[in-house]
């Protein structure tokens, strides 16, 4: 083992370990391990940014996965103009008087609506949309609010599992494996719809029975009205959101990349809408997109000193090269591991090292279970711990400054068990699929 394989093992172990301490924002932990890398000479600045090396002159594959950054960025820009609308409020309001104010039917809605919207946002944006109007809610119908921001905690994660653009994981498994919209659709979407009424199941048997209809109170929820001021901006919105989602579904079909999609739509509605340029790229997640781009230099050191490739050869021999057990292993590691691991930090570890261990030559079959297995066990362990998906920390904190704090102890005692439950079914989902030969 020479030095450049030592030293990119142990900026990638001391990085992990600063980022699940989080003492040091991730972003400058990320920033920090790729300039070091690049400091001693394990990457070069060329397989860093482009698809040529500066060694051998050959075409070759950039460290950084510039379309899922593409994608973040182009889906950030969209969602940000969209909110300024008032969309969101209008469904969130709605979705209230739908249920006619009565507390588990609300319950109920928002735990759908939160999915639908993760499907096709990311879960950050999605719990910041609805965790204020949640807690207007409860606080009209004079309902403890913490069940409600738990539970939507859990069908955040669940629903952003269902598309591409759900979760960050799904977006970079889609870009590296070559995973288009419709076929995480496709394959992901029959286990998430079985998941959330598994998931309303459980919400009901553990709070919705036990609450209770107030006449008085259901009244002041059935006079709620949106606010809408540009009537016109919010049905561009909608159709917007309709072309986007039919874009994204044929992007394969269309010979485009995700990205150009994602950024497409950024471009159309800020030009269509009028919105206010400035604003709309303040409100982009730089920190995240910059923690994206060290990680992946990171994980690439990782990469080019052999160190991945290793790993999977590892993994092979212990599987024995059946894709079968490797497929299992995979989502229930992946689901444990992304409890308590941030799981996009995992998840860049793991594309490396099943594309390795495909490149052995050793497997026994198609790797395409692999790549679900890694996407439903990523995913989904997000709901294993407080800390295990962004949204679950934004929306905790909404409820801290609301006076209603959700510790970690909580969280976990209702979201690990209710994790292992959806991942045991998803385990046997990917089994059927397995043996029927649907992958």
């Amino acid at each position: 083992m020479g030095f450049a394989q030592i030293f990119a093992i142990v900026v990638f172990l001391v990085a992990m370990a600063l980022i699940i301490s989080e003492k040091v924002n991730r972003a400058v932990v990320a920033v920090v391990g790729a300039v070091l890398l690049q400091l001693f000479h394990v990457v070069d600045f060329h397989e860093v940014v482009s698809h040529t090396t500066e060694k051998s002159g050959e075409l070759g594959e950039s460290l950084i996965d510039w379309n899922t950054l593409g994608v973040l960025l182009g889906m950030m820009l969209f969602v940000a103009v969209v909110k300024e609308t008032g969309l969101f409020e209008f469904l969130a309001i709605h979705t209230a008087k739908m249920a006619k104010g009565n507390p588990w039917r609300v319950m109920m809605l928002f735990m759908v609506l939160t999915a639908i919207l993760s499907a096709f946002l990311d879960n950050v944006t999605t719990v910041l949309l609805i965790g204020p109007m949640t807690f207007t809610i409860c606080e009209l119908l004079d309902e403890e609010v913490i069940p409600f921001f738990i539970f939507e905690i859990l069908a955040s994660n669940i629903g952003g599992t269902a598309t591409l653009i759900g979760d960050p994981p799904n977006i970079m498994i889609g870009s590296q494996a070559h995973i288009g919209f419709a076929d995480f659709l496709k394959y992901n979407g029959p286990v998430v719809v079985i998941l959330m009424i598994v998931l309303i199941g459980i919400a009901y048997l553990m709070y919705g029975r036990k609450m209770t209809v107030n006449a008085e109170k259901q009244k002041l929820v059935m006079e709620l009205e949106p606010l809408v001021e540009h009537r016109s901006k919010m049905i561009l919105s909608v159709v917007m959101l309709v072309v986007v989602v039919f874009a994204f579904m044929f992007h394969a079909t269309l010979g485009v990349e995700s990205s150009v999609v994602a950024l497409s739509a950024a471009g159309f509605m800020l030009l269509l809408s009028g919105a206010d340029v400035v604003k709309a790229l303040h409100n982009v997640e730089w920190t995240t997109l910059v923690f994206f781009g060290g990680l992946f230099i990171i994980v690439g050191g990782m990469k080019v000193t052999g160190t991945i490739e290793a790993i999977g050869n590892g993994l092979v021999q212990v599987t024995g090269g059946n894709v079968f057990a490797t497929m299992i292993l995979l989502v229930v590691a992946s689901a444990v591991i992304s409890a308590f691991l941030d799981n996009i930090p995992f998840v860049a570890t793991m594309i490396p090292i099943i594309t390795a261990m495909e490149a052995s030559g050793q497997m026994d079959g198609d790797i395409a279970p692999l790549w679900w297995a890694l996407s439903l066990g990523a995913c989904l362990g997000g709901n294993g711990s407080l800390i295990g998906a962004s949204a679950n920390v934004v929306l905790a904190d909404i409820s801290t400054k609301h006076g209603h704090p959700i510790s970690f102890m909580k969280f976990t005692k209702i979201g690990f068990p209710i994790m292992l439950v959806t991942v045991v079914i998803s385990a046997i989902y990917l089994v059927l699929l397995y043996q029927f030969q649907l992958f």
